[in-house]
Parts: C-alpha cells; sequence; structure tokens
C-alpha cells in the first residue's frame, strides 16, 4: 500500500489521484470482503496483543470531505477488535470551555496510552481546514499551526505513539450520490444535514485546504496515506491491509507471567 503514503515533501494535487482507484487489489467485491475479514480477524489478534504486550500505542486519525466514509470505516475495519483496548474521539464544534484553551488542548487529553489503540474520527486537522475555509481565525494564526501539529506529532511518536493518517478521497459525483441515498433512505435521513449541502459548494476550497494539510504534515513519524474511497469495499481494504502490516511492524510480543507457574495444578 506505500502507492497511497505520501511522502515528506512530496507535492500533492488530488486531481492527480483518482478516487475510484483500484489498482492494489485483484478480484472483484466478493473476493474482496473475503480478505476483509482475514484482515479483521488478524486485526482482533494483533489489537488483542497490543493490549497485553502494554507498550506501544496507536493513533489512528480518518479525515476526509463529508460522506467519505469515516463511520464506515470504524464500523466495517475495526469489526470485532475488543472494545477494551479500542477507543473513538471525535471532535466536533469546540465547547467554550476548549475554545478558551489552546487548540491542541483538547486532543492531547484524547491520544492512546500504552496498550490502546486510539481512532480520531476527524481530529485537530480541522483547525488546519474548517477554521481556514470559513475564515474563523486570520490566515497568519492557521498558517503557523502546520509546524505545530508536526511538533506535536513528533513528541507523540517519540513517547511511543505509532501514528496513521488517513485522507478518504471521494470526488464530487460520488459525494452527491450519498447525500441523495440518505436523503432518500428514512432509515439514513437522520444522517442528513442540510448544512451539508452548503459545505459542499466549498468544494475548490476544502480541496487546496486539503492539499496543504497533506503537502506539509505527512512525515516519517506521521506519514497521511490517501485512500481511494469512492468504492467503500476498496476504502476498507486499503485501511485494513496498512494497519495491520504497520501493528505486525511493531514486533509485539505477549509478556510472560508475573510468577512462575510451572508448578500449579488446578483441581
Amino acid at each position: 500500500m506505500n502507492k497511497y503514503q505520501v511522502k515528506p515533501g512530496q507535492e500533492i494535487i488530488l486531481s492527480d489521484w483518482d478516487p475510484g482507484d483500484r489498482s492494489a487489489f485483484v478480484g472483484d467485491k466478493d473476493v474482496a470482503e473475503e480478505r476483509l475479514g482475514a484482515l479483521n480477524r488478524e486485526l482482533e489478534e494483533l489489537q488483542e496483543l497490543l493490549y497485553a504486550e502494554s507498550k506501544h500505542k496507536v493513533l489512528i486519525v480518518l479525515q476526509g470531505m463529508d460522506t467519505s466514509g469515516k463511520d464506515g470505516v470504524i464500523r466495517h475495519v475495526f469489526e470485532g477488535v475488543n472494545p477494551q483496548g479500542v477507543r473513538v474521539a471525535s471532535f466536533k464544534v469546540p465547547s467554550p470551555d476548549e475554545l478558551a484553551h489552546d487548540y491542541l488542548w483538547r486532543v492531547h487529553k484524547q491520544v492512546p496510552g500504552k496498550g490502546e489503540m486510539v481512532i480520531f474520527n476527524r481530529s485537530h486537522y480541522e483547525d488546519v481546514l474548517v477554521v481556514r475555509v470559513h475564515e474563523l481565525v486570520p490566515e497568519p494564526v492557521w498558517k503557523k499551526r502546520f509546524d505545530q501539529i508536526n511538533d506535536f506529532e513528533r513528541i507523540l511518536s517519540r513517547e511511543g505513539t505509532t501514528i496513521l493518517k488517513f485522507f478518504l478521497h471521494i470526488d464530487l459525483d460520488e459525494q452527491k450520490a450519498r447525500l441523495q441515498a440518505r436523503l432518500d433512505d428514512p432509515s439514513k435521513q437522520w444522517k442528513f444535514n442540510p448544512g451539508d449541502i452548503n459545505e459542499r459548494k466549498l468544494w475548490p476550497e476544502y480541496t487546496k485546504a486539503y492539499e496543504d494539510v497533506l503537502n506539509k504534515t505527512s512525515t516519517t513519524w506521521a506519514p497521511w496515506y490517501i485512500v481511494p474511497a469512492n468504492r467503500k469495499w476498496y476504502r476498507n481494504l486499503v485501511i485494513a491491509t496498512v494497519l495491520v502490516e504497520t501493528l505486525k511492524g511493531l514486533q509485539m510480543s505477549y509478556p510472560l507471567p508475573k510468577e512462575d507457574l510451572s508448578g500449579l495444578v488446578i483441581e
């Protein structure tokens, strides 16, 4: 999956990246879903190992345009993992208390502890995306945040956190289809936000903002992956593969018992 990883300093123009790409997998959707099931089982075992060893910390950042599938990734990629060691943190509009502090204050409290995997459903990157597009802070303020975020993630990495960041890449037509599906289906209308229509009009502005994020904050210690997300099954497969391969690379092992158990007999 290295083809989707943004190299440090690489210039990203999102129009050059096909959101419908599926070239890293040979087979149809049914075969892909079988593969995802196998990856789910591997992830379940690796997450249990992560929790038992209690040495590493894993942070997964999910970002993308509205309807890009952040919730879907959480449901399908992390199906079967033990909730005791996995936590989802969602970052919505800041509260008055959060606004009274620096923008990373509420984020730092949510990062993973040893043995824990945390998924950021949106993240600290909202403070160089939404605030920029809607001009909630002056340009000199959000511009300096790229370096601040890199430094923040470097601290986490040096303290033992493995960071993976995924940009779920869809196109304007796919977003329209997904918004229409929500509007047409009574069981999904609760997910429809009329404000998404106004946000959709700002697509060019968000695209530029995301390009800057990808260009300026993909580092060796916290890489970005541009995930083709027009096909939900392919999106899930890419993320699951990257995650499983990364966890395997940590070379984890179960800890030894604190006491000698060889002489114990259970009657």
